[in-house]
């Protein structure tokens, strides 16, 4: 576990510097010239015709900096998740191993515990710092010291709520971003109707040109940024399913392949 919080902060950092470039360059190569020339074309079609109705175009959409910003912390917030996925779906793997191997008839004195242990404490470090062998482990080591298989039963809950609450607290990162992601989008509503209050002479003038593009970057910024957070929440809470799921698999195994073995004399 203490290995695991550099490796995972590094991985933000990295994740966060690759958004940040495959974003702006996907911006910049294709996002803004397009969106520029869709402008271009219908700034022209509505000169040339009073009564053309303007299209709407995703490229325009999805232009500004308020926009780019989300895009690149839901690519952040992605990465992440993707990251911890990862990782769940490799402790989840590890419930269908045996870890302690005992038939159905097998019981297990606290003179066993020694043999136990040293099969999980056998294991490469990497796997010895999941959830399941830290489970086993500490429970083996409460019977052993006890010898009362009640306290074994709370020794593993205690260390599946630690993880669980260790889970859920490393999700602090990610609740954040969904946070800011909407108010990314209020800032450039913000930004956008104020440009429009800007321009308000040259509408009373009767050019309303500026005004309607100022209110486009308001409206679609919040937009963007809804949809965004509204996809991003349901990954979220994927996520935080997966986990949950995981702590309460590790119990149970606990309680099937090691508690109901146990047997003080």
């Amino acid at each position: 576990m203490n290995k695991r919080f550099p490796t995972e902060f590094v991985f933000q950092v990295f994740a966060l510097a690759a958004a940040i470039i495959l974003v702006h360059a996907f911006y910049v190569a294709v996002v803004r010239p397009k969106a520029d020339a869709f402008l271009v074309e219908e700034v022209a079609a509505m000169r040339a015709d009073e009564d053309y109705v303007a299209r709407r175009s995703v490229y325009v959409m999805i232009r500004d900096y308020e926009q780019e910003a989300c895009f690149v912390l839901m690519f952040w917030a992605f990465a992440i998740m993707g990251y911890k996925a990862v990782a769940s779906g490799r402790e989840n793997r590890l419930l269908s191993q045996e870890l302690v191997p005992l038939t159905e008839s097998m019981r297990v004195l606290p003179e066993d515990v020694p043999e136990l242990s040293r099969r999980i404490q056998a294991l490469p470090p990497r796997v010895q710092n999941q959830l399941l062998p830290r489970a086993l482990l500490a429970g083996l080591q409460r019977f052993q010291a006890t010898r009362n298989i009640q306290d074994v039963s709370t020794t593993t809950q205690s260390v599946c709520e630690a993880e669980s609450e260790r889970l859920d607290s490393e999700l602090s990162m990610i609740r954040y971003i969904t946070w800011a992601i909407p108010s990314v989008g209020f800032i450039g509503t913000v930004r956008g109707i104020g440009d429009a209050l800007g321009q308000a002479h040259k509408a009373v003038a009767g050019d309303i040109t500026g005004v309607t593009q100022s209110l486009g970057v308001a409206f679609n910024s919040t937009l963007i940024a809804l949809l965004i957070s509204i996809v991003l929440v349901f990954v979220v809470h994927q996520l935080q399913l997966m986990q949950e799921r995981l702590v309460l698999n590790t119990e149970q195994y606990c309680d099937g392949h090691l508690i109901q073995h146990l047997q003080v004399q």
